[in-house]
């Protein structure tokens, strides 16, 4: 008979539970991070691989999702693309599991090889002389 009857009050003196904005920061707060950190850098990496893969072509040395080295011998449609693993041996594979392109085929400029025929008729007609 010493204690008092205790009665529950709302917080901040607010009668009837209202809602207070102040409440809903935090979840905005947590969205706007997990926005930044994780699903923004994930929908970029996803379009670079895209790109990656619309920009394959035949010659390409590629890295699979097995972990497969080889290089692209032809590109079939939009899903499929035949990759030489070895010597006369060639996989069909979902272009999608690619990975990685290791490098690029490396073609000879017409320009140069011009200069290089030039500089060596330029040298004949000097020993000539």
């Amino acid at each position: 008979m010493f204690m008092s009857t205790a009665y529950a009050q709302a917080a901040g003196g607010t009668a009837g539970g209202g809602f207070d904005l102040v409440q809903l920061a935090p979840l905005v707060l947590i969205f706007v991070v997990f926005y930044f950190l994780l699903i923004r850098p994930q929908q970029k990496k996803a379009k670079d691989h895209r790109a990656m893969l619309g920009a394959l072509r035949r010659g390409d040395r590629v890295v699979t999702g097995g972990g497969i080295i080889g290089t692209v011998s032809k590109v079939q449609g939009e899903e499929e693309a035949v990759v030489e693993i070895a010597e006369g041996v060639r996989v069909r594979v979902v272009r999608s599991t690619i990975q990685s392109v290791l490098g690029k085929p490396e073609a000879a400029p017409e320009k140069e090889k011009g200069e290089k025929e030039k500089g060596e008729k330029e040298k004949a007609e000097e020993q000539k002389k």
